[in-house]
């Protein structure tokens, strides 16, 4: 018998943002960004129960205007993409479209518009106040910048929807993005912007695309100190991750101050992920989408919009962990030691011939060494936290060493 989640009736209202033509944003077969992630993540948390939870709305998303995607995107490139997608046998290298990494594909700007209006959905319904938390899994497409593709990213929905909650009169505003890539993208649309604080925790740009994202990448002329970079080594698993989250992501939220989190949770730093080199489990990734809750309900009154990310385990890792996700934006989270329903399981035999996991969990110990108990210099991960520390902490009146 499958494990249901409990419902919890003070349960704040949530937003999912999901339909099955988000599976159009496609780059064809082979392509690591297989549009059955979104999918099987869907098939999964329904099957879970998460979509009939009372306080949780399953709404369609529009495809975001040229208007509203001009908000982030220069209408140079938004014409770009249009063309691309009129006529896929054309490239554009120079805006990053026709690439190996973002090949053109046919109603490339139509699909790719339809993920941004997911995120924009997500952030209308906190304006409005019709959700407290919202959630758009198919979304985190993070390297998209104001002028290029990049890193299967066509349009930058996480930063629509943090421009969104600006405009829609919201002070500040914290993305904070754990995907195994560097969130170069966003970062480099906020850079300037003293409203928005951008934490990127990643795999060191020594090891892994797109190359950036350092210590001292900090944030421009007048916003020094809103970007955070944490570089992390090759091979880093859920105890360094953990602890060099806990080590720099709540102390800089807290002296932020945020109005409202939005974050993006790739889960490509699995240890099965084919393209990165993290070590995480997914018991990890899910706690790190609770501590990202518990910031949001400390700092934020609980308003928070998640999105998805990289991941291309697509079978063994990507539903599984969205689908906590899902369920820890809708105060509902699923115990790791759950079953998998066996109809989700003969699915994924049925149509991809592979035997998914049977448990929402991996079934190992996440226990990490906090910040407190002291920094160790041989350490390569102690290295990498220190270092964003000593550049960033003393910007916003910390202590480096023991705040």
């Amino acid at each position: 018998m499958t494990s249901r989640p409990g419902l919890r009736p003070s349960a704040l209202p949530t937003t999912v943002a999901w339909s099955p033509a988000m599976a159009a944003y496609d780059f064809g077969p082979g392509h690591p960004m297989a549009p059955a992630r979104l999918e099987l993540t869907a098939r999964l948390a329904d099957a879970l129960g998460l979509f009939d939870l009372p306080h949780v709305s399953l709404r369609e998303p529009d495809t975001a205007s040229d208007a509203e995607l001009q908000r982030v995107h220069s209408a140079d490139y938004i014409a770009a993409v249009r063309r691309a997608g009129e006529d896929p046998t054309a490239s554009d290298p120079e805006r990053g479209l026709g690439t190996e990494d973002d090949p053109a594909f046919a109603g490339m700007h139509e699909a790719s518009a339809r993920l941004a209006g997911a995120s924009l959905l997500c952030a209308e319904v906190l304006l409005s106040g019709a959700s407290v938390r919202a959630v758009n899994f198919g979304g985190g497409l993070h390297h998209a910048s104001r002028e290029r593709a990049s890193g299967f990213c066509i349009y930058n929905d996480a930063a629509l929807a943090v421009q969104r909650l600006l405009d829609g009169g919201v002070g500040k505003v914290a993305y904070i993005d754990v995907d195994a890539h560097h969130g170069d993208g966003t970062q480099s649309i906020f850079w300037d912007d003293p409203r928005v604080l951008t934490i990127s925790l990643h795999e060191s740009g020594l090891t892994l695309f797109p190359g950036t994202g350092f210590a001292n990448e900090t944030g421009g002329p007048r916003a020094p100190g809103t970007a955070v970079n944490v570089a992390l080594p090759a091979g880093t698993g859920d105890a360094g991750w953990l602890r060099a989250f806990h080590a720099v992501v709540p102390q800089l939220v807290g002296a932020f101050e945020p109005e409202v989190i939005v974050s993006q949770h790739g889960c490509d730093s699995h240890a099965n992920d084919p393209l990165t080199n993290l070590n995480l489990s997914v018991d990890g990734q899910r706690e790190a989408a609770t501590a990202v809750a518990g910031l949001a309900g400390r700092y934020c009154g609980n308003r928070w919009i998640a999105t998805g990310g990289g991941g291309y385990d697509i079978t063994g890792v990507v539903p599984r962990t969205w689908s906590h996700l899902i369920g820890i934006v809708a105060q509902n989270p699923v115990p790791v030691g759950t079953r998998v329903p066996e109809e989700w399981l003969e699915y994924v035999r049925e149509k991809f011939g592979r035997n998914a996991p049977e448990r929402m969990g991996d079934d190992v110990d996440i226990w990490w060494r906090s910040w407190e108990v002291g920094y160790d210099p041989a350490d390569p991960v102690d290295r990498s936290i220190i270092a964003t520390r000593k550049e960033v902490f003393p910007l916003h009146g910390l202590d480096p060493w023991f705040d």
